[in-house]
């Protein structure tokens, strides 16, 4: 197979499907004075835009920093997958937010997936919006666990069509003979993430936000005024949100010791004919499967397949992403061996030892706010969590943010030199059980 980009480590945007296709790509300034705003975010990607355009609507002044470029991160190279849910089952949660903020997880799971739609359709951003998902089962046991998922959502009141795939309908919405069963979501779909990140900066830009690019924070220096400061200047705010995630690093070592940032990789093939890509997605739907390493795949607009997954956790990029992620490919679609492969990229997400995302505030600083570690389902939870965080910063409270913030997280052991192959390690035993099991 023909390989072509790798991961970009500079400052622009990684040589991906989506840089290439990207609408308008707008050049914000540097911060080049001192400013003063109600809010200053540090963090360019969902969580800090649209915790702009919360703060912006509410009537507070934002001014919003980022290292590189608006999207640079996960935000502008992930997987594409607007799926319901925080993450993993919320319900093992109860006894920290009890049945009534298990219910308010579950809740947000649903109207998080509503708040992107919503967003999308009422500021007309052009992200190939699609809605319609499929979750892959991999063995029957998991296939069992979709009846009860669906019969769990229709006790609900889900408003959304949802429909179980027998094994032996699977070619219906794929055409790949390696799983047991799938779970078809109507109100999950799939989208053009770096195409949505720009659009909504551009939505901040029209609320009043300040956006500065290529102004990585050097310092925060904490008080009842938060003074942040960059190489060119610096923004004085009453308060500061940080929305880093995976990339915050020693900027706060008191949160980035509790999220570890993993590599997830991507490859986009050469188009296919539309007569090739109703035959491999049917009914063009975003699917997902169940492993631990899971594979993650959708046709983009112009009838690419892009196939992503592995959640690599050793800290080392693969040399040659294609050569990595194109044998998971082809198990799943043998028939795929002689189609090139025109883009490959990575990128790091923000994992979390429970899996569960981290949204609070500073104990030590009260007016110090964040939202990190998503653990890959972070398209629609970074939409709910700016929407607390904005209501947290502009009204004192937010019991929303009351419920995230109830969950204890554990700091990885290990400090910087050991978490990353202890987790490696734990996550080895973890696919051993899933192979031998």
């Amino acid at each position: 197979m023909n390989q072509a980009t790798a991961i970009n480590p500079s400052a622009e945007h990684a040589r991906s499907y989506y840089n290439a296709s990207a609408n308008a790509m707008v050049q914000h300034p540097t911060l080049t004075s001192d400013l003063e705003a109600d809010v200053c975010v540090i963090g360019g990607g969902f969580t800090g835009v649209n915790t702009a355009i919360e703060l912006a609507q509410r009537g507070l002044s934002v001014i919003l920093l980022e290292g590189r470029r608006i999207g640079w991160g996960a935000s502008g190279r992930n997987g594409g997958q607007l799926i319901r849910g925080i993450g993993h089952d919320v319900s093992g949660f109860a006894r920290y937010v009890g049945d009534e903020g298990v219910r308010y997880l579950e809740r947000a799971g649903i109207e998080s997936v509503e708040v992107v739609g919503n967003r999308i359709r009422e500021h007309g951003i052009e992200c190939d919006l699609r809605w319609g998902f499929c979750e892959l089962a991999n063995t029957p046991a998991q296939f069992a666990a979709f009846q009860t998922e669906q019969e769990t959502l229709n006790a609900q009141g889900y408003a959304h069509a949802t429909r179980l795939v027998r094994p032996e309908d699977m070619r219906q919405v794929v055409n790949s003979g390696v799983y047991a069963g799938g779970l078809v979501d109507m109100g999950s779909g799939h989208l053009h993430p770096l195409n949505l990140v720009l659009g909504e900066a551009r939505v901040a830009e029209s609320l009043g936000v300040r956006i500065f690019e290529q102004s990585p924070v050097l310092e925060i220096i904490h008080g009842n005024t938060v003074q942040v400061r960059c190489a060119g200047g610096s923004v004085r705010a009453g308060s500061l949100v940080l929305a880093c995630n995976a990339h915050l690093e020693d900027l706060e070592p008191r949160l980035s010791g509790k999220v570890l940032p993993a590599g997830s990789y991507i490859i986009a093939t050469e188009p296919l004919s539309a007569q090739a890509a109703a035959e491999l997605i049917p009914q063009n739907l975003a699917l997902c499967d169940q492993k631990v390493g899971l594979d993650y795949y959708r046709l983009s607009a112009d009838r690419r397949l892009l196939f992503g997954g592995a959640c690599h956790y050793s800290g080392r990029d693969p040399a040659d992403i294609a050569a990595y992620m194109c044998p998971k490919m082809l198990k799943v679609f043998p028939q795929l061996a002689n189609l090139r492969i025109d883009y490959q990229w990575g990128g790091r997400i923000g994992i979390t030892a429970n899996r569960f995302p981290q949204v609070g505030r500073l104990s030590q600083y009260p007016n110090v706010f964040y939202a990190q570690g998503y653990s890959g389902h972070g398209l629609n939870v970074t939409h709910w969590t700016a929407r607390l965080l904005a209501e947290a910063i502009h009204a004192g409270h937010s019991q929303g943010l009351d419920v995230f913030s109830a969950v204890p997280h554990m700091t990885f052991p290990g400090g910087r030199a050991l978490r990353t192959p202890l987790l490696a390690l734990g996550m080895l035993w973890h696919r051993l059980r899933e192979v031998l099991g």
